[in-house]
């Protein structure tokens, strides 16, 4: 079993391809979207990477290409280390990965979550369903283009809107900019939304 700090030239034996990126903190190599399911599988199951932590995506902005990036956390149980792992998505439109949920479950949710925020297709999912909005919603959240303060959104549930008289709401739900009141009790010092709303029509915050 490799040491921690070699895991990057023993990857690369194995996959020529891989390249050394650059981390501050742990290992981290970026591969190609074609083999990033053989080098997962070789850190699992040959480096003893045996635990998928986080799995997230990178959206580097329209105008670059390519524009996102996939990245595994891997935690070794047994060294207890950590190894990053980086794949380039090779379309910028329509962004996919093959799933890695045959090689580690916590992929999961994690997959469904990336799909929900950041738009990336994870080919081969099982049930690869928004997780955190309705289904049926327009936009992914975490993409650069989407506005910290939400776009007005029609609720899902018209007995929802009915009721409430809300036929629009910014999305995600009470979105930023966020103030805090410092001191006394918890519950009132929490980061609150200003409800600001960005709409195509004036391009520019408005109250909601």
């Amino acid at each position: 079993m490799t040491a921690n700090a070699d895991v990057f030239t023993a990857v690369q034996g194995e996959f020529p391809a891989v390249t050394r990126r650059p981390s501050s903190d742990h290992p981290a190599c970026n591969v190609p979207a074609t083999d990033a399911i053989a080098v997962l599988r070789y850190l699992r199951d040959v480096e003893s990477y045996d635990f998928l932590t986080d799995l997230t995506a990178i959206d580097w902005s329209a105008e670059k290409s390519p524009r996102f990036t996939v990245v595994w956390h891997l935690y070794s149980s047994t060294k207890h280390v950590w190894v990053r792992v980086a794949a380039d998505c090779t379309d910028d439109v329509n962004p996919a990965m093959p799933t890695t949920t045959e090689l580690f479950p916590t992929a999961n949710w994690h997959e469904r979550e990336c799909y929900d925020l950041m738009g990336v297709t994870f080919e081969g999912h099982p049930d690869l369903r928004r997780i955190l909005m309705w289904d049926g919603y327009p936009h992914h959240p975490l993409r650069k283009e989407f506005p910290l303060a939400g776009m007005p959104t029609d609720l899902p549930d018209a007995e929802i809107a009915a009721e409430t008289g809300i036929g629009l709401i910014a999305a995600p739900m009470a979105g930023g900019p966020f103030v805090s009141t410092p001191g006394g009790p918890m519950t009132e010092a929490e980061p609150r939304a200003k409800d600001e709303a960005w709409s195509e029509q004036s391009e520019k915050p408005t109250n909601a």
